[in-house]
């Protein structure tokens, strides 16, 4: 049941990457890897959502969250990616933009994945304190 929920989840996920790829093709300056960006970003969000969500009491059953998790989000983020375009940026001369793509994508990231998680939490019910 798990591999049959990662598998139709990764193809959902592939699918809206390909959406956000193609819906982001012609924004801003073509240095900047928007369709990638907005993908990890939107991942990173709903995982820490799921995540938090789920932390606490099982709300979304176990191959539900696997097919969320491992196959929607894990097909729509794209670490490789990111690794070959902050790569071509700099191969490009553009280090400047490859840095700043390295400082969003981490900072951006994280600060997502926390709010998501902790909004999660938040929804679930459970009492969020900070140590």
């Amino acid at each position: 049941m798990n591999y049959l929920a990662v598998g139709i989840g990764g193809m959902a996920g592939s699918v809206i990457r390909y959406m956000i790829s193609l819906g982001t093709m012609n924004v801003g300056t073509a240095a900047f890897p928007y369709g990638t960006f907005i993908a990890n970003m939107l991942g990173c969000l709903i995982l820490g959502l799921l995540t938090g969500l789920n932390e606490q009491k099982k709300i979304i059953p176990k191959p539900i969250m696997i097919g969320l998790g491992t196959g929607m989000i894990g097909s729509l983020t794209t670490f490789s990616t990111f690794g070959v375009e902050t790569v071509r940026l700099y191969e490009a001369s553009s280090i400047y933009m490859a840095g700043i793509y390295v400082l969003l994508s981490a900072g951006i990231g994280l600060l997502l994945a926390g709010g998501g998680f902790y909004l999660g939490q938040k929804r679930s019910g459970k009492e969020v304190t900070n140590g």
